[in-house]
């Protein structure tokens, strides 16, 4: 299927701008790259002061090459490249890789030239990678293509993988050649003026070369449509993302507990938990995993089988397995029977099967016979520790046989390098995942049943509700208008009844005796708070008296209320007593790059000691929404302990999508904070018992006239540049 990056990815001519007959130089160590790797189309060297580069006939500029050229490598210093690129437009070159340096990574200077190369392609309907990238890899059969300057010459395989750093491709080829990982495509995409990680993303979506797909980033551009396509992408192949860089929360945070707790990177990590992206944490956790999924098929379930001829390295795999998550199961009576017949009496069959040092070829095949035909075992894990006396190469040909018989993914430790090593690339050659230690195989099949886990969840549907938008309208106007930030208790009312959040009967009074009136009116027993902007945390300034059951005792708390915050002016929040239920924290809080962030979590005290709270960016399915609430740590305590009453999930899955929508809605709300949402085991008897609404700076423009409130801003939270 044809693609917007054929240029780039299966170009049927390339020019190398800059080719050059100096050793070590760039622009010669492309040209010999594409040589050697075998490129299956024309070479066009580009040099004015050379009539042959590498054996090759060389041209002065793209505009004196005879023939059609798809894609030119620019490696020129910068001062030319703008030159070359205004060649390239006039030649019809339809693909770009800028190798050269000094852009928008140096300052301001750099950033605007970047820019003109951008608008210039795009008007010319030009794609590029770069500027100051290491190149493209292509090993399909058909066009071999090595476009970098790295000295490794990758092995074909089924991994597309990108990095935003050139730096970092060397290393990455490197390691993958050393392991046997074999590489589809490579693509270092420096500073993605133009072509970004969604563009690949989508380009290897339906390439039926592409198994998994690796990302090293260091910044997005545009996390909507990264959500949007690998929402998509990874329901089809894993994509497995390193992601460095992270940013302080900055001066939000005081204003609220959703502030405080969300940031960058809680962003980035609630990103690729929805859009199923399988976040690791170094390059190292990458290649484990893409080790597999780049060969293994996924497992069924949890449910694994430990296969040794030695105890410690059981002993290490299956404590790895229990850590991750994976569960190594008692095996059936039957299958322990069956091993014993093909096992010395020594062996012990139980799971870990340790078949003792004396473990041969033969052994192997049998026991792995009646492993893979087990029901109850969903992975085999298959260790080795290569003694002297046994040959390491017909033990590894008998798992590779096992390997392709077997309907559960199989993954290998071989130790004792020595012995093993002829064995090791036998089982590589064969695409067996094979470990150098237990935790490796332990981790790569716990991410083959994340995975699952990931395909098989539901889509979820994003739900609407019916409600007041003209009443939560005239609450943020008002605020707006008067140059508030933050709203008044009042509008905060107003605002989430408009959308169906349940506030606890309340009053709002200027003195101790309207105070007394209130709770006569709404009935005992009441809470008493006092108001004020400087008031966030009330407690710990005696602004708030629980369980008031006379109107003499709301007459005290009152007057001590005046007494502990002296000359601070405030007025009387006079509430309903909720009582029983659990005390949770929904919030949201804008990030200016991803947008807004949705929070739950276990509220009161909870959220400041536990911090057991749990992100999403918006907008969150019902499925989502769910998740959230059965994800903290402390689900437990709603669902109800020890025949305490389970609390109504569904109205909390409800208040959350709510809050979702109503954020979503108005984005000029920067920042929500309930807390605490008391929910009891009905609806009717949960009640959101504090809450605070802070607007953006720029809401106050919008009250005036310069954008509705409301209106979405154009491209979403962010810019208009790719992942």
């Amino acid at each position: 299927m044809a693609s917007s990056l054929d240029a780039i990815l299966r170009p049927r001519s390339i020019a190398v701008v800059g080719a050059s007959r100096q050793e070590r130089s760039i622009g010669r160590e492309i040209l010999h790259n594409l040589v050697e790797y075998g490129y299956s189309g024309a070479l066009y060297p580009i040099n004015p002061n050379a009539s042959s580069i590498h054996s090759i006939k060389s041209y002065p500029s793209l505009l004196a090459v005879p023939d059609a050229v798809d894609l030119a490598v620019i490696v020129v210093p910068r001062a030319a490249v703008a030159g070359v690129v205004d060649d390239a437009v006039a030649k019809g070159v339809r693909g770009l890789v800028v190798i050269t340096a000094g852009f928008k990574e140096v300052g301001e200077e750099g950033g605007r030239e970047e820019r003109a190369l951008r608008d210039k392609v795009r008007v010319a309907g030009i794609r590029m990678v770069g500027p100051n990238c290491m190149g493209v890899v292509n090993t399909d059969p058909q066009i071999r293509m090595n476009a970098t300057f790295a000295a490794t010459s990758p092995r074909a395989g089924s991994v597309g993988f990108m990095s935003q750093s050139g730096a970092l491709g060397e290393v990455i080829l490197a390691r993958a050649q050393e392991i046997g990982l074999g590489v589809a495509y490579f693509v270092s995409m420096g500073n993605k003026a133009d072509i970004s990680g969604n563009d690949l993303i989508e380009a290897w979506e339906d390439d039926p070369r592409v198994n998994v797909i690796l990302m090293y980033l260091e910044s997005f551009g545009n996390p909507a449509r990264f959500a949007a396509i690998t929402r998509r992408v990874t329901r089809k192949k894993p994509i497995l993302a390193v992601k460095s860089g992270t940013t302080a929360a900055g001066a939000r945070a005081a204003f609220s507990h959703t502030g405080a707790l969300a940031g960058a990177e809680v962003a980035v990590e609630s990103l690729f938990e929805q859009c199923g992206v399988l976040r690791v944490g170094s390059m190292s956790e990458m290649f484990t995993l893409a080790t597999a999924f780049a060969h293994e098929r996924l497992p069924a379930g949890n449910r694994v089988a430990i296969l040794t001829n030695a105890g410690g390295p059981a002993i290490m795999a299956t404590d790895a397995c229990v850590t991750l998550g994976l569960d190594v199961v008692e095996l059936p009576a039957a299958t322990q029977a069956a091993l014993r017949r093909v096992l010395p009496a020594e062996a012990s069959v139980r799971n870990p099967v340790d078949m003792i040092a004396s473990a041969d070829a033969s052994r192997y095949a049998a026991a792995l016979g009646i492993l893979k035909s087990e029901p109850q075992v969903d992975g085999l894990l298959v260790l080795f520790v290569s003694p002297i006396m046994i040959n390491a190469v017909e033990v590894a040909r008998a798992i590779i046989a096992a390997a392709k018989e077997a309907r559960q993914p199989l993954l290998t430790c071989f130790m004792g390098k020595e012995q093993g090593q002829q064995g090791i690339e036998e089982l590589r050659d064969a695409g067996v995942p094979v470990y150098p230690f237990p935790e490796e195989a332990a981790r790569a099949l716990a991410g083959l049943e994340r995975y699952r886990r990931i395909r098989e969840r539901p889509e979820g549907t994003l739900p609407s509700f019916k409600v007041e938008r003209t009443r939560a309208e005239t609450a943020l106007r008002g605020a707006a208008a008067a140059g508030r930030g933050d709203l008044a208790p009042e509008e905060v009312g107003d605002l989430l009844a408009a959308y169906g959040l349940p506030l606890a009967p309340q009053r709002i009074v200027g003195s101790p005796q309207e105070a007394v009136a209130a709770a006569q009116a709404l009935g005992f027993p009441v809470v008493v708070k006092a108001l004020a902007a400087t008031l966030v945390h009330k407690t710990e300034r005696g602004a708030v008296r629980l369980d008031l059951r006379t109107g003499e005792e709301v007459a005290e708390a009152c007057r001590a209320m005046q007494q502990a915050l002296g000359a601070t002016p405030f007025r009387y929040q006079v509430q309903k007593m909720v009582r029983g239920g659990k005390e949770t924290i929904l919030g949201v809080a804008r990030d200016p790059k991803f947008g807004s962030l949705l929070m739950f979590g276990l509220g009161g005290i909870f959220v400041e000691v536990l911090k057991d709270v749990i992100f999403r960016v918006l907008p969150i399915t019902d499925v989502e929404a769910r998740e959230m609430v059965r994800g903290i740590r402390g689900h437990a305590l709603l669902a109800g302990v020890r025949g305490d009453t389970p609390v109504d999930e569904e109205f909390l899955v409800e208040a959350l999508l709510r809050l979702g929508q109503l954020a979503t809605d108005f984005p000029e709300i920067e920042q929500i904070d309930i807390n605490p949402l008391i929910v009891s085991g009905r609806r009717e008897a949960s009640f959101v018992v504090d809450a605070r609404v802070r607007l953006a700076p720029s809401a106050a423009a919008a009250a005036g006239g310069a954008r509705p409130l409301g209106a979405r801003r154009a491209g979403g939270a962010a810019g208009p540049a790719g992942l």
